[in-house]
């Protein structure tokens, strides 16, 4: 097979952010086959339909990102015991104008860590509900709710010892669901 091109959408802004390391940690996790890009979404404007008929260059840019992946990765923090607004914001850009959505179809993954101890649970399903309107299947099992503690990168920024059995098996799933959609 040829290299399947991943687009990873990560939800948080932070400079230091545990959802950033984990997508690079999975990332690293999956085979050489699969090729990993982090989309900018830190420079859309806020979503308004009055603009459908005429999208930013942000945009326009991650549509054309997101058309061009067979798959997506999103890596998200809770906030609020929600989605964050910057994500919520690239989801309804991408989605537009109606009936042109550059998200339909795409097999994903969701994922997230939070220092929460339940991680990023009411996240993901608040996602798997857009996501799920959105007509994009989702892997539904194993869910990886990620408590983002000490230990669970090392140095390097891999995933350590503690959790690495774990991740590999969420990355191992999500590849075969991926295969499987594309």
């Amino acid at each position: 097979m040829s290299n399947v091109q991943i687009a990873v959408i990560v939800g948080s802004l932070r400079k230091d952010s545990f959802n950033r390391k984990l997508a690079t940690a999975i990332e690293r996790l999956a085979p050489a086959d699969f090729k990993f890009t982090q989309l900018r979404i830190d420079d859309l404007p806020l979503y308004n339909q009055d603009d459908d008929g005429q999208q930013a260059a942000s945009v326009l840019r991650l549509k054309g990102e997101l058309k061009a992946a067979q798959g997506l990765l999103f890596v998200t923090p809770e906030y609020n015991r929600s989605i964050p607004g910057v994500l919520k914001n690239a989801l309804d850009h991408a989605s537009r104008p109606y009936g042109q959505s550059a998200w339909g179809g795409k097999p994903a993954g969701v994922i997230g860590a939070s220092v929460g101890a339940i991680g990023t649970a009411l996240a993901q399903q608040h996602l798997r509900n857009v996501l799920a309107y959105l007509d994009v299947p989702t892997l539904g099992q194993p869910e990886g709710f990620i408590h983002a503690k000490e230990g669970l990168f090392d140095a390097d920024g891999n995933v350590g010892e503690g959790s690495k059995k774990f991740l590999q098996g969420w990355v191992d799933a999500y590849v075969a669901w991926v295969k499987k959609h594309i």
